[in-house]
């Protein structure tokens, strides 16, 4: 129990958030804004996880006690991004390797505290078009901004790239994928795929509109702890085109953060944090069953700078409770909570200690940024 409790110290989760509305008011020198934004990595949708949501009174499906311990901090934040790596095709309901998972998910998302959904992965398909497009009806329907598919060029044209201001801030959001695992996008749906002209054009495009710039992008080896070289030279193109941050997914890893120095300034920097690992999945191996919700603290003077970084490891834990199968993501601080509820047996607990110690030690290099 105390390595735990050395974890818990280690991070700075900062649950006081700022105001989520949004702010026109003109900024003046004198003014500092600030926004912290989170990152949570790949929604997944395994069967097992689906049909540990079903409830057999009710005859639904509901989502919303899996991230019961990361609330406060999710909500509190002013804006909440996950990869939604499903589609939301409707019933039968599947999981690997073509997912197409409740609607329910997306309300226990949003429930949550999430409001930007990154839509652009290598299972953006899996239910052709019509799964295609109503992920984006639903999502629509329910006024939870996405980016990275749409359903034709008009739609994308009014959405992308996605601006929006949070406390006098003006942020831009850019979504791209490797592929699609091999299925073809159907005229006149739009996925967003890697192509370095592309990104080139969208950045110059957010240049001229945004104070800050991220790109998420779904890349890299899959259960590879470690960034491909692809993967760098990605990362330095699209710093080099002006972008602010890149936040990557798909290799169900974490994948440690890097940064590029812009300036000689040590303060102003690019992040690349290549890979969040699994958020919600049904993978049990070890490194696979957690990932982290990454933060970043940005603040506004005359510029706009990253303030600092953080991280949440959270575990994914599975067992039985009541008698039912149950999902519930831990973070450190919560542990006890999950243990005393749960009743995790020794090796629950031993399992959920070390991806906390692996995901430190892997992220080591991020100390100096967490407390700067």
């Amino acid at each position: 129990m105390a390595r735990v409790s050395v974890i818990t110290i280690f991070l700075l989760i900062f649950i006081s958030g700022y105001s989520q509305e949004l702010s026109t008011r003109p900024i003046t020198v004198s003014d500092t804004s600030r926004v912290r934004i989170v990152f949570a990595g790949d929604m997944m949708g395994h069967m097992p996880v689906i049909d540990a949501t079903y409830n057999d009174s009710t005859k639904s499906y509901n989502y919303t006690p899996i991230f019961e311990y990361i609330r406060p901090y999710i909500s509190s934040a002013d804006l909440a991004v996950v990869n939604l790596e499903v589609t939301l095709a409707g019933p039968p309901f599947s999981g690997y390797p073509q997912f197409s998972s409740p609607d329910a998910l997306a309300n226990g998302l949003k429930d949550d505290g999430f409001n930007l959904f990154i839509t652009a992965n290598n299972h953006s398909l899996d239910r052709g078009k019509q799964g295609m497009e109503r992920t984006i009806k639903v999502l629509d329907s329910l006024q939870i901004m996405h980016i990275g598919t749409f359903k034709d060029s008009v739609e994308k044209s009014k959405q992308y790239p996605l601006f929006m201001i949070k406390n006098n801030i003006i942020l831009a959001f850019l979504n791209y994928t490797y592929g699609t695992n091999g299925l073809k996008v159907q005229y006149p749906n739009i996925v967003n795929y890697i192509d370095t002209a592309e990104i080139r054009k969208d950045i110059k495009i957010c240049r001229n509109q945004a104070d800050f710039i991220i790109v998420t992008i779904h890349w890299g080896t899959e259960y590879q702890r470690f960034p491909n070289k692809e993967q760098r030279e990605i990362a330095e193109f699209i710093q080099k085109c002006g972008a602010n941050a890149v936040i990557g997914s798909h290799p169900h890893v974490i994948q440690p953060m890097e940064r590029f120095y812009n300036t000689k300034d040590s303060a102003d920097y690019f992040p690349i944090m290549f890979s969040l690992g699994n958020f919600v999945s049904n993978q049990r191996d070890r490194y696979r069953d957690g990932g982290i919700i990454f933060e970043l603290n940005l603040e506004k003077i005359t510029s706009t700078k990253i303030k600092s970084c953080a991280y949440l490891p959270v575990w994914v834990y599975k067992g039985t409770f009541l008698g039912k199968t149950v999902y519930r993501l831990i973070p450190p601080d919560r542990f006890s909570d999950a243990v005393n509820t749960y009743v995790l047996d020794d090796k629950d607990k031993q399992k959920c200690i070390e991806f906390f110690n692996d995901t430190r030690e892997h992220l080591k290099n991020m100390d100096e940024v967490i407390n700067r």
